[in-house]
């Protein structure tokens, strides 16, 4: 990133304040809404993926960390006598179970299934489940096996790219409750985040240390005016929240198949 122009920085600062909005907003789509847009900037994945996910491990622990905290202060809601977790832990372990083992087959690329042709399938389930989610009808898929199926294939695409969120979401989004589906996200991301940074340490790819200086803050005000968001989102009806949610996913899968397109 050293050789770009001062249009070019401004530009990605302003991508990154989105992705930050999009992220702490949602729970996810903060990667997939913003590379896109950062690879019309400057087309080098490698570039931008260790800060996406260093912003993605920082901003995930401190959310979890500071809801748990006003959650546990007192006064709050308890059962019994243990706080209420803003992570459903029991959820997230169960289908990390599933799918950590496609995640590292995914991470170290084992297997050579044609890129274009993953993000075809992928992009298309993401989009019909944003259409139930839009008209009010969202999928129940009622069988264990479909629901492995999906989260298996997502980790397998969280392990080699950034598209595999969108597929995860579809069949958490069914089992977490909504006070609890951000917050447990973010847990998954940050473990899964954790492996591929692993894997980038492993690799000697250049982690762009010195441009965090300037983009986290970038990130920072996003996530701020995000967080905002996602509360006003919280008080409104369930009818209007999943219609939000599947129209952030209908806008996923038409950036992903218009880029498949185009290339």
């Amino acid at each position: 990133m050293a050789d770009l122009s001062l249009l070019q920085y401004a530009l990605i600062g302003l991508i990154f304040i989105w992705s930050g909005f999009v992220r702490s907003g949602l729970g996810f789509g903060g990667a997939v809404l913003s590379l896109p847009f950062l690879l019309l900037v400057h087309n080098d994945p490698l570039v931008y993926l260790p800060i996406i996910s260093v912003h993605l491990l920082v901003f995930s622990s401190l959310t979890i960390a500071l809801n748990n905290r006003k959650r546990t202060a007192p006064g709050t809601t308890r059962t019994g006598d243990a706080p209420v977790s803003s992570v459903d832990w029991r959820y997230l372990w169960r289908i990390l179970g599933i799918m950590i083992v496609p995640k590292l087959i995914g991470v170290f690329g084992l297997i050579t299934l044609p890129a274009h042709i993953m993000s075809l399938i992928i992009f298309g389930i993401v989009a019909l489940y944003s259409l139930s989610y839009i008209f009010n009808r969202p999928f129940r898929s009622n069988s264990r096996t479909v629901d492995t199926l999906f989260l298996m294939l997502g980790g397998y695409i969280s392990g080699t790219s950034l598209i595999g969120a969108p597929l995860i979401i579809a069949v958490v989004a069914q089992h977490v409750a909504r006070a609890q589906l951000r917050d447990t996200l973010f847990a998954l991301w940050f473990i899964l985040v954790t492996i591929k940074m692993a894997a980038f340490v492993w690799a000697g790819v250049d982690l762009q240390l010195i441009h965090h200086l300037w983009l986290l803050p970038c990130a920072t005000i996003g996530h701020v005016i995000g967080l905002k968001f996602h509360d006003r989102m919280l008080k409104a009806e369930t009818r209007v929240f999943f219609r939000v949610l599947g129209s952030v996913l209908l806008l996923i899968s038409c950036i992903g198949l218009g880029q498949l397109l185009l290339a």
